[in-house]
């Protein structure tokens, strides 16, 4: 997925002259593309992620689209004040891409584990999530991001993700994609947002045959008005996840389905159990310990 995003951001930098790209001192291998291609629209601004998004915040407010890029928990975490304050309350053209979702750098430890982003990001008001399943959803929601500016977060696995569409998806935030349609009359559906895409095809296969899967790449706290008529089209809604079940992207469905309790029985939510949290292990290892096997 890292490759799909600064592939597609150089093509995007060739049509938008604002769009910058501000790393914390990392991304290297990956970012050169970028940085030999547009050097007076790339920053490093050292390790230290909050300076980085102060400086992002800066930049945005006199006109340019800035991408800030770091591993996992440290450009969400350790700068949720200048989330807060200087990008989601100024409602300015910032994107965080945060790469190692999940379990992705589970070999270095719980500082690495990014399974509590989804529970921070989405309590901003004008924060737009955007986690996406595969390569190809990577790059459709890079081009929504850029077509609607604002503050935004990418979060994107590690590297080797495979592609399972077969062309770039059109992305709308609230709106769910069809990976694989249901089969014999099945009206149950597995509902996933980021790099557990796979994981929920590998389950329809072996323990919900026959059922449709399905992934949100966009998603908000202004989106969950959009759920109710996507759910009661199903059965049964099961939703997968690579994040804790509190403050999770179940939890965002569930809370969508607050005045609906009838509709609100139709959600399952599978999540990360918290016993990940102190374990170190492969990202594989860890989600099997974590219940996503």
């Amino acid at each position: 997925m890292r490759n799909a995003f600064i592939e597609e951001l150089v093509l995007l930098a060739e049509q938008h002259s604002h769009i910058a790209l501000v790393v914390g001192d990392l991304g290297y291998s990956v970012v050169e593309p970028f940085a030999d291609r547009f050097p007076d629209r790339f920053i490093n601004a050292g390790v230290a992620e909050q300076n980085m998004t102060g400086l992002a915040a800066g930049m945005a407010s006199e006109g340019y689209h800035v991408f800030t890029y770091s591993i996992a928990n440290f450009p969400t975490f350790r700068c949720a004040e200048q989330i807060r304050n200087d990008v989601d309350y100024q409602k300015l053209a910032v994107t965080i891409v945060a790469v190692g979702g999940g379990l992705s750098y589970g070999a270095l430890g719980y500082s690495h584990h990014a399974i509590q982003d989804y529970a921070l990001m989405r309590c901003f008001p004008n924060m737009l999530i955007a986690a996406p399943g595969d390569p190809l959803e990577t790059r459709a929601c890079m081009r929504y991001l850029v077509d609607h500016p604002g503050p935004s977060y990418l979060r994107l696995g590690k590297a080797g993700e495979p592609v399972f569409h077969h062309d770039v998806p059109v992305v709308e935030p609230g709106k769910w994609l069809t990976v694989a349609e249901a089969e014999s009359g099945c009206r149950d559906v597995l509902l996933t947002t980021g790099a557990t895409l796979g994981l929920a095809l590998d389950l329809r296969s072996r323990t919900h045959q026959g059922c449709a899967v399905k992934s949100l790449p966009l998603w908000s706290m202004a989106t969950k008005e959009d759920q109710a008529a996507q759910v009661v089209e199903h059965a049964s809604v099961t939703t997968l996840e690579d994040h804790l079940e509190d403050g999770g992207f179940g939890s965002w469905l569930l809370e969508s389905m607050a005045r609906e309790p009838q509709n609100r029985a139709r959600i399952n939510v599978r999540a990360l159990h918290p016993e990940v949290c102190g374990l170190v292990g492969s990202q594989k290892y860890l989600n099997n310990e974590g219940g996503l096997n």
